[in-house]
């Protein structure tokens, strides 16, 4: 199993937001089966890897089918085959080694 963090970016739509596109693609994502989870700087999925790049290809393509001229899209892939891994575990291992949330204090 992998973990995916994925961000798609149009770069010709000037200072709109992108909230709507971004609902869009969660509607890709959820339409996917994958488990997703979606956070302040991009998305992270689980998956195969043959089913990450499947779904990465489709979001990023989604854009283009929508009117986007220019888009822009980080892949990050985590595959682990000698064990299963889901979405969090990571944080939790560090939050466990912490001893708290492992959140930090606002200034």
């Amino acid at each position: 199993m992998a973990l995916m963090d994925i961000t798609v970016v149009p770069l010709d739509k000037g200072s709109k937001g992108l909230s709507a596109g971004v609902a869009e693609l969660q509607n890709i994502l959820q339409k996917s089966g994958l488990d997703y989870r979606l956070h302040d700087m991009g998305t992270t999925v689980s998956g195969s890897a043959t089913e990450l790049f499947a779904v990465a290809e489709r979001l990023h393509e989604h854009l283009f089918t929508a009117g986007t001229q220019r888009v822009y899209t980080v892949i990050k892939i985590d595959d682990r085959r000698d064990r299963e891994v889901t979405i969090g575990e990571k944080v939790a291992s560090v939050e466990r080694r912490m001893g708290s949330s492992g959140t930090s204090p606002r200034s």
